[in-house]
C-alpha cells in the first residue's frame, strides 16, 4: 500500500512539474523524505527521474514554439561544468536536508508565483546569465536537482521571458545539468537502486501528460496549490529531522 501511494505521488509530482517546464527533482526528493528513503539514494535517484521527465517537458514546449536558444545557452555553458563539480562535493546528511529544505521553499514560491505575462521581454544580460548559471549549476549538482526550479523564477523576475518561454529554457537546463551531475556520480561508483525502474515508470507516465498539458493546454492553479502544500510538509519534515 505504501509503495503504491509513493508511486502515485511520484506520478503526480512529475505531472505538475512537467506542466511548468521542470523535471520534478525537488518534488521527488520531498516524497522520498516523507517516505523515509535513505539520503544516500535520494540525490542520484532524483537526478535519473529528472533526466527523463525534463526532456519530455522540453520536447513539448519546444514543439509548441516556446524555446529560445539565445536565452538558454549562457546559463547552460556555465552551469554544466559546475553541476559536475557540485555532484562531487561531500555533504553531511544534516546539511543536505537543510539545503534541500531551502530549495523546496524556492519551489513552493515558484508554484505560487503568478508573474505578469503581458509585459514585453527585457534583453538578457550575458555576464549575469553566466554567473547565475554557474551558481545554480553548482547547487543543483550538490543537491541532486536540475536547477530549473531556481532558474525559472530568476528569468521571470528579471523579465527576460514569458512564463512558457522560461519553462522551455528551464526544461532543457534541467536536462543538461542532471546529465552532468549523473555522469559525475557514475564516475564515483554510483549504482542505481533496483526500485528505480518502478519509480521511473511512474514519473514517465505523469511527466508525459503534464508536459503536454503545459506546452499545449494550460496550467492547473488548484493542483499547483495542493503541490505547494505537500512541499511545505516535506520541507518541515526535512528541517526538523
Amino acid at each position: 500500500m505504501q509503495e503504491g501511494l509513493f508511486l502515485l505521488l511520484i506520478a503526480v509530482m512529475a505531472f505538475l512539474y512537467a506542466s511548468v517546464g521542470h523535471g520534478g527533482a525537488s518534488g521527488y526528493l520531498a516524497m522520498m523524505a516523507l517516505f523515509g528513503v535513505a539520503p544516500s539514494l535520494m540525490k542520484s535517484s532524483a537526478l535519473v527521474l529528472n533526466v527523463f521527465v525534463s526532456i519530455l517537458s522540453f520536447v513539448q514546449f519546444y514543439r509548441a514554439g516556446f524555446f529560445r536558444w539565445q536565452l538558454f545557452w549562457p546559463f547552460a555553458v556555465a552551469s554544466v561544468p559546475f553541476a559536475y563539480w557540485g555532484a562531487q562535493q561531500p555533504i553531511t546528511d544534516s546539511l543536505y536536508k537543510q539545503l534541500l529544505s531551502v530549495a523546496l521553499l524556492i519551489a513552493i514560491a515558484r508554484m505560487l508565483f503568478q508573474p505578469n505575462d503581458s509585459a514585453p521581454n527585457k534583453p538578457a544580460y550575458l555576464p549575469l546569465s553566466l554567473v547565475v548559471g554557474a551558481i545554480i549549476g553548482f547547487l543543483s549538482g550538490m543537491l541532486g536537482i536540475g536547477g530549473g526550479i531556481i532558474l525559472s523564477p530568476v528569468i521571470l523576475l528579471l523579465g527576460w521571458a514569458k512564463v512558457k518561454e522560461a519553462a522551455a529554457v528551464s526544461a532543457l537546463f534541467i536536462f543538461v545539468n542532471s546529465i552532468s551531475a549523473l555522469s559525475s556520480l557514475f564516475r564515483t561508483g554510483f549504482v542505481p537502486s533496483p526500485q528505480l525502474l518502478s519509480w521511473l515508470s511512474a514519473a514517465l507516465v505523469g511527466g508525459f501528460w503534464g508536459a503536454y498539458q503545459g506546452g499545449f493546454k494550460f496550467n492547473i492553479p488548484t493542483l499547483r496549490y495542493v503541490l505547494a502544500g505537500v512541499l511545505v510538509i516535506a520541507c518541515v519534515k526535512l528541517y526538523f529531522t
